[in-house]
């Protein structure tokens, strides 16, 4: 039974991912069509697009009232894009950061994790007896990510040119409605299946979901993240490499956990308030290691210091549940 349960996992994987890419093509080429800018095409459409993992199976989760895998999936979804993701890309290439996304950009997901962070502690804030993100904390959050939306398209106005526009593929629209029902159907079965066997594998291993979550929900749901910032830096296009990985964390805070909140609140349990504090420490690192040998400069080094946090991590959270 696990074995089956495993095979559906990948095979959901396998679904999710290329459902995110079918729909994105149809929808660009749709919305290229209909006179839509290829700047607005990649603000919107591609943005949404690359998320879609993440938030089919928090959707799903929240629904089926597994918040655990929706909690593990988003902070596990945003420990792996810094410490593996970007670690991994450093190592390939030393990435150079610009000025926009040190000051702008990672603050803002920094900022995000401290609300979240303030959101999840009813205990210590306000004395309650348990913590969760309630409808209304998710409403908040997606107001924060509406606002994040016209900063960033207010930003990328300001600096739009042909160069930096997003390429988009344009098929007939027959075709692009055939790619977004397929996109549509994959996402809807990749997500359904990933999160009945993550539960089936939680269930069978002895394990938490939250750490199925964290671990291989989460891992596999970045594999777009992953893909794209480590092929921008084989091309040493630098800037997709650290935007794509930040831009994501913020996407997964105000958008995702925000829609999966208001779907059904998210109790967080002691573990998972330690989890976010790894986000917020890794964020942390991102930033400081701005300052920190080359400035503006993720090396080598700290790229490789990146990925051992992360397998320190993995160990630790293994370690603590099996003990």
């Amino acid at each position: 039974m696990l074995l089956i349960n495993l095979l559906f996992l990948v095979v959901g994987f396998a679904f999710l991912i290329k459902g995110a890419d079918f729909l994105v093509d149809g929808a660009s080429s749709l919305a290229k069509k209909l006179g839509v800018s290829s700047l607005v095409i990649g603000l919107t459409v591609v943005s949404f697009g690359t998320s879609a993992p993440e938030l089919i199976v928090n959707i799903f989760a929240s629904i089926q009232g597994n918040t655990d895998i929706a909690i593990g999936n988003i902070l596990g979804s945003n420990i792996a894009n810094i410490l593996l993701i970007l670690g991994i890309s450093a190592i390939i290439f030393p990435l150079v950061v610009n000025r926009g996304t040190v000051w702008k950009e990672i603050p803002l997901s920094l900022l995000a994790v401290i609300v979240l962070g303030v959101m999840a502690n009813d205990i210590l804030v306000d004395g309650g007896t348990s913590s969760a993100l309630t409808r209304i904390d998710g409403i908040i959050l997606i107001s924060f990510f509406i606002i994040f939306l016209y900063y960033t398209y207010g930003i990328s106005k300001a600096q739009s040119t042909d160069k930096v526009e997003t390429p988009v593929r344009v098929i007939s629209p027959l075709m692009s409605i055939i790619n977004i029902i397929v996109g549509l159907i994959g996402l809807t079965l990749g997500g359904k299946w990933i999160v009945d066997s993550a539960v089936s594998i939680a269930s069978s291993l002895g394990v938490s979901q939250a750490l199925i979550g964290l671990t291989v929900v989460a891992v596999g749901t970045s594999l777009p993240e992953l893909a794209t910032s480590a092929v921008a830096a084989f091309k040493k296009d630098v800037d997709i490499a650290v935007g794509n990985v930040v831009g994501s964390n913020i996407f997964n805070i105000f958008w995702i956990l925000g829609i999966s909140a208001v779907i059904n609140p998210l109790p967080f349990s002691p573990l998972l308030i330690r989890d976010m504090w790894v986000v917020f420490l890794a964020t942390f690192l991102l930033f400081a290691f701005m300052f920190i040998g080359k400035r503006r400069i993720l090396e080598r080094w700290q790229g490789a210091g990146f990925v051992l946090m992360y397998i320190g991590y993995i160990a630790l959270i293994i370690f603590q549940e099996i003990k």
